[in-house]
């Protein structure tokens, strides 16, 4: 099993920067395709980008392109989503998962994170 603990997130300006944070323990970080999804009260729980394995692919929603990039730094058994440009429409919950492959699908990912908050104003 894995398990996943979010950081990083806060009260920002549109326009600023905010580097998340998602700590891996247990089974080899590795193995596994990383993601993240945002939540914001109300809405679905939505896909923003993912990671495979080995570090090699990463994909990202179209809201996400262009302002967010997704890496990981499996030695420190850590993945991390830097986000820019940050817009109020980015204000959510903000979740780190864990699964075999790197989907676009949250069904697809076997561990969740907490969360963490992101709430951007205007």
């Amino acid at each position: 099993q894995v398990q996943l603990v979010e950081s990083g997130g806060g009260l920002v300006q549109a326009g600023d920067s905010l580097r998340l944070s998602c700590a891996a323990s247990g089974r080899a970080l590795p193995v596994y395709a990383m993601a993240w999804f945002r939540q914001a009260p109300g809405k679905e729980r939505d896909f923003v980008a993912t990671i495979s394995a080995n570090g090699g692919g990463t994909w990202y929603a179209d809201s996400a392109k262009g302002r967010f990039t997704i890496s990981r730094d499996n030695g420190k058994n850590t993945v991390y989503l830097q986000m820019n440009s940050l817009k109020p429409e980015d204000t959510a919950v903000y979740f780190c998962a864990a699964g075999p492959r790197a989907l676009m699908r949250a069904a697809g990912f076997n561990y969740w994170g907490q969360g963490t908050q992101v709430t951007v104003s205007s």
